[in-house]
């Protein structure tokens, strides 16, 4: 095999690291012993290691939990290497492989495993009175490998749920993708022309807005005596080097841009906090996998829909922010783009609409939700009420060819079809 291609091939590897830590765990082992029997075994007290049956038990755990460890966590890796590709896409499993996060802490367990193969012998030939000595430093160095792997341990299941989640694989990918892109290309002589402008503050990296510091903000304004806009809203996503924030007036340059930049969090996904509108994003989510072939649940979009129904009787009649943040002196100092009431109409029934159209169930729970918002919406809120009435009426005409069916399509239902008949 061609030098180029052994060292791709051992990059991609999901075995060599681990190894490496194995081998350097034997002679970590062996450098130990070694010091142990340099010094007559009297480097390390017996108060810090026990007595020689208890490290003898204690090592003895140690090797068969490892063994347990080990198993489990390779096999946990490779069912969400099954599940990845099941949910997602056949592609993902290098990317997954290549996770070095992943490897080293499988190589830390069994780096600890062989560290306690090795002096578990030495330890036990002092117990029954056949070893020179009870060797202190290599018991004392097994045991820091174990509360290592402990945490190891915990890391590890935090990474593999974070790793689990699209979002997740979607960095990993999106990640490794990007370093690959800075190997291959050179940097550009220039920024793009919207980064170049002085009154233009760039995302460092990218990633989806997911905190928004405004006072703070409003302050770093006020100091610079100049009013910034940001450009992308609460859970927009911004591409690195993208405009993040801009700047008008004079005092750019009194501005600091790294604090700036600090005070807008970027993240690999939106999260629930100052951020409703992602709420109703994962509802509406769950709504259409409940319609989606080949496995149609409109039953659980119907659920969905109950949860949207009421959250939006929440905001009918509460006031939305207008973006416009001023300082103490009534000077505007920051403007942010903001999520109003049609925009949560739109979301949440638009798409399950487009996708439900068709099963009679949806437009009946749809209907229901808009019939009884119109009840109790200000004038000011009706108008994206009926907008989306209007719509629905006309997708249903679209969907149906008889009269009949139209009409029970038409009916409002809070249950979709199965909701007790109003006493007449």
């Amino acid at each position: 095999m061609r030098p180029a291609r052994l060292r791709d091939s051992l990059a991609n590897s999901l075995w060599l690291i681990p190894m490496l830590f194995a081998l350097g765990g034997a002679g970590l082992a062996l450098i130990t012993l070694a010091i142990d029997s340099a010094t007559d075994y009297d480097l390390i007290p017996q108060a810090l290691t026990g007595p020689p049956s208890a490290a003898q038990t204690m090592l003895t755990t140690f090797i068969g939990a490892l063994v347990t460890l080990i198993s489990i966590v390779l096999t946990v890796i490779t069912v969400a290497v099954q599940l990845a590709m099941q949910q997602f896409s056949p592609r993902i499993v290098r990317p997954l492989l290549k996770d070095r996060r992943n490897q080293c802490m499988v190589g830390l367990f069994g780096a600890t495993l062989v560290v306690s193969l090795i002096v578990a012998p030495q330890a036990y030939g002092h117990k029954t009175g056949n070893g020179p000595g009870l060797p202190g430093l290599s018991i004392l160095t097994a045991e820091v490998l174990m509360l290592a792997s402990v945490i190891a341990l915990i890391l590890y299941v935090h990474q593999a749920g974070q790793s689990m989640r699209v979002g997740g694989l979607i960095d990993l990918v999106g990640d490794q993708t990007r370093d690959m892109v800075r190997a291959t290309y050179p940097e550009p002589d220039s920024p793009l022309a919207d980064v170049a402008d002085e009154d233009v503050i760039a995302s460092a990296e990218p990633g989806a807005v997911y905190g928004i510091e405004y006072d703070a903000l409003v302050e770093e304004a006020r100091r610079a005596d100049v009013a910034l806009e940001l450009v992308p809203g609460m859970g927009d996503f911004v591409a690195g080097g993208a405009p993040l924030v801009r700047i008008h007036g004079d005092g750019g340059s009194r501005l600091d841009r790294k604090k700036i930049r600090q005070l807008v969090w970027l993240g690999g996904e939106r999260s629930h906090a100052d951020d409703p509108a992602y709420g109703f994003r994962k509802l509406v989510d769950i709504a259409e996998r409940g319609l989606a072939e080949p496995f149609e649940d409109p039953t659980t979009s119907v659920m969905a829909l109950d949860r949207i129904h009421d959250l939006l009787r929440m905001l009918v009649n509460r006031d939305f922010p207008d973006g416009r943040y001023l300082d103490d002196g009534g000077e505007l100092r920051l403007s942010v783009p903001v999520v109003g009431w049609d925009d949560y109409v739109r979301l949440a029934f638009t798409e399950i609409r487009l996708a439900g159209a068709a099963s009679p169930q949806i437009p009946r729970r749809i209907r229901a939700a808009i019939e009884d918002l119109l009840e109790v919406a200000p004038p000011g809120r009706r108008p994206p009420l009926e907008r989306q009435l209007k719509l629905l009426e006309a997708q249903v005409e679209q969907e149906y060819d008889a009269e009949d069916q139209i009409g029970r399509a038409n009916t409002a239902d809070r249950q979709g079809i199965g909701s007790p008949q109003k006493s007449r």
